[in-house]
């Protein structure tokens, strides 16, 4: 009697593939590594600063346009381009409106990606409760002029995150932890200085980026409950 076990057949290009991926994802993470290590968000406003800060975000779209296709992956990269934006916008404060208008482009083409399909209206339910209050208690510390286009922003952010979480996968994860993100960053800037806020913020958001890119690389999720 032959008691060897039977192994499955490995696939030669998926590893192939995967290695591929690896080596085209390098260059984010060296890039990220890099805006941790120089630590530019303690120093003066700068165009270095700038380019080291958006880069990682950069190179996640070089990425997508080198190893994925498809209407789905066109949109990510548009997004992840305004996103780059967003990030040189907020380097200076006296452009900070034009930060929050370019992160706002960026999460309608995110919206647009993921879809409404399905469309999990009991996602809705957590994402309002969790939104309304917080929105509230912002509301009370914006000067005037910030008042609409950062509401505008947070209505924007609410649905983001609605159709990432019903997406599902990494998308799901990606989109979660880009509104921990800016609702660090919002509650540092407006409300009351948090402890290593800027690590928070910075590590959540390319975590976030880094996710919604490799959804590109998923299905999404068909399930309707």
């Amino acid at each position: 009697m032959d008691t060897r076990k039977e192994r499955l057949p490995r696939n030669p290009h998926l590893s192939a593939q995967q290695l591929h991926l690896g080596r085209c994802l390098s260059p984010f993470f060296l890039t990220c590594a890099a805006y941790f290590l120089l630590w530019i968000p303690e120093d003066p406003p700068s165009r270095v600063g700038a380019l080291v800060k958006c880069l990682p975000v950069l190179c996640l779209a070089g990425f997508l346009r080198t190893c994925s296709g498809g209407t789905y992956s066109s949109l990510l990269q548009v997004a992840l381009l305004f996103s780059s934006c967003g990030d040189v916008f907020l380097i200076w404060p006296e452009a900070f409106l034009y930060g929050v208008f370019a992160f706002t482009i960026a999460h309608l083409l995110y919206i647009w990606a993921f879809g409404l399909t399905p469309l999990q209206p009991g996602l809705l339910l957590p994402v309002v409760l969790t939104s309304l209050p917080f929105s509230g208690l912002l509301l009370l510390h914006l000067s005037p002029d910030m008042v609409l286009p950062l509401t505008a922003y947070v209505l924007v952010l609410a649905i983001m995150l609605w159709r990432g979480l019903a997406r599902g996968g990494s998308a799901r994860w990606g989109a979660l932890l880009f509104t921990i993100s800016d609702t660090v960053l919002a509650c540092n800037t407006f409300i009351h200085p948090l402890p290593h806020s800027r690590l928070v913020v910075m590590t959540t958001y390319y975590a976030a980026q880094f996710l919604i890119s490799l959804s590109a690389f998923q299905s999404p999720r068909l399930k309707i409950n």
